[in-house]
């Protein structure tokens, strides 16, 4: 009896700490119109990888990969890496989810300063 309760109270323990993600899977349209990405799980976490791009940066590709190893942060939010293809650097990347709005962020220095981009739902 005592060695149930035991395994009853670390069960709930372990689902308090899960955290509660929207769905992202799908295309987003980046606020300036001028790309698309595509979310999917990849492994364990959620992947985002250009599908459409309208000539703005050189270094960018269809096909190319770059936000990834986000996971679930809270609720509707994650973190990871995103990668910037015209710098060609990665950052701290973070993204969460309102609605049909996604907002994504490449940070530096612990999160302290951070660009962020809104996107929207493509249809």
């Amino acid at each position: 009896m005592m060695r149930r309760s035991v395994l009853t109270l670390l069960a709930l323990a372990a689902c308090a700490n899960v955290a509660h993600a929207g769905d992202v899977s799908g295309v987003w349209l980046h606020e300036d119109g001028d790309s698309k990405v595509r979310f999917a799980p990849c492994g364990a976490a959620i992947c985002g990888t250009i599908t459409w791009l309208r000539g703005k940066d050189p270094e960018a590709k269809v096909g190319q990969r770059v936000f990834y190893d986000m996971v679930p942060a809270g609720d509707n939010v994650w973190t990871g890496k995103a990668f910037e293809p015209a710098s060609g650097k990665e950052y701290a990347g973070k993204m969460s989810l309102s609605g049909d709005r996604l907002t994504t962020a490449g940070c530096v220095f612990g999160g302290l300063i951070c660009k962020s981009i809104v996107w929207t739902r493509s249809p």
